[in-house]
């Protein structure tokens, strides 16, 4: 359940991030919330 939330929010982020950044910034963004999400996967997975 929590990490459908999590791919969901990511997902959004990136939807966002994709609309409002532009060039190095908008793939840095998007990087980071994967990264981001990965990490709080992990660490629910671990739980």
């Amino acid at each position: 359940m929590v990490s459908i939330v999590t791919i969901i929010v990511a997902l959004v982020l990136i939807f966002l991030a994709w609309k409002v950044l532009m060039g190095i910034v908008k793939f840095g963004a998007i990087i980071l919330i994967l990264v981001a999400a990965a990490y709080f996967l992990s660490q629910g997975g671990m739980g």
